[in-house]
């Protein structure tokens, strides 16, 4: 009998606790994950929306509008939290989980966080493969928020059907620095805490920016929950089917994976320790230390 088969039928039936332990062997790679990955049933239909920009944006706080939002109406909704993973416990860092507090007991509302892993745009293996297992629950949308650390993130690009980038009024002194780096990912720019001053000004800048490519800005207050409507009813408008796309998505996808099982038997709690020791030698040489981990 397939013993994984009752764990994947209550994810499809909406079980929170399924859900909750497929995704716990998922990502630590408990021995079943990997034939759970393969009987899933993915809902491709399900959109994935991207939520990134740089820290102080208020991206967590957003999130919680936008899902408070969208609960009131009926949908049902995944949040998927990419924390950065702490160098010490290799664990992730939940410091803004409490900002989405209020939503833990919300019966449409499931809310997981993840660690980076090292991955740099806030995207490994593990994301990607917990999402697939969200992805065949019955949410109506799926939200991932990544950390924010600036233009590597454009992976999440990859990743969602929609990304929508965080911005507050005061980046617009880094306004070419925003032009050259994640301009190029989004598919919707917020303009955060828009009631400071310089947020007018700081969006119709953005709008001039993006004029030919036709990307709305919406301006947001979200922890008063302004402006928050609009923006859902544009999240909700199905994204245009292109098979070039999708393709390409899929293969960066696939190499992402690829990477990650090629480098699984890199034991970074095994580097940092013979790194201690190497370091003990006068002649130190990082390039001879990595040779012999190739």
């Amino acid at each position: 009998m397939d013993t994984n088969y009752p764990l994947i039928e209550g994810i499809e039936q909406g079980s929170f606790l399924a859900l909750a332990r497929a995704l716990t062997l998922v990502e630590n790679d408990i021995a079943p994950s990997a034939d759970i990955l393969r009987k899933l049933n993915v809902r491709s239909a399900v959109p994935i929306i991207g939520i990134t920009g740089p820290p102080g944006a208020g991206k967590s706080t957003l999130v919680n509008a936008i899902t408070e939002h969208l609960a009131v109406h009926g949908k049902k909704i995944a949040i998927l939290a990419v924390d950065p993973t702490s160098p010490f416990n290799f664990g992730s860092l939940l410091g803004d989980r409490i900002r989405m507090s209020q939503q833990f007991n919300n019966p449409n509302v499931y809310i997981r966080s993840v660690a980076t892993r090292g991955a740099l745009g806030g995207i490994s293996a593990k994301t990607i493969e917990m999402i697939d297992v969200m992805r065949s629950a019955d949410f109506d949308v799926i939200f991932v928020e990544t950390v924010g650390v600036g233009q590597s993130e454009i992976e999440i690009s990859g990743l969602a059907d929609k990304t929508i980038v965080v911005l507050v009024p005061e980046s617009g002194d880094e306004i070419q620095s925003i032009k050259s780096g994640i301009m190029e990912i989004a598919q919707c720019f917020v303009v955060n805490k828009a009631d400071r001053e310089g947020a007018d000004v700081f969006a119709n800048t953005l709008k001039k920016l993006v004029l030919h490519q036709q990307i709305p800005i919406f301006k947001t207050v979200a922890d008063k929950n302004e402006g928050i409507e609009e923006l859902c009813e544009w999240l909700l408008i199905p994204g245009k089917s292109d098979g070039k796309r999708r393709a390409l998505l899929l293969a960066e996808k696939a190499f992402k994976l690829i990477e990650h099982y090629r480098m699984k038997n890199v034991d970074k709690v095994k580097l940092h320790s013979e790194m201690v020791e190497a370091l003990k030698m006068p002649d130190f040489n990082i390039y001879k230390f990595v040779d012999q981990w190739i």
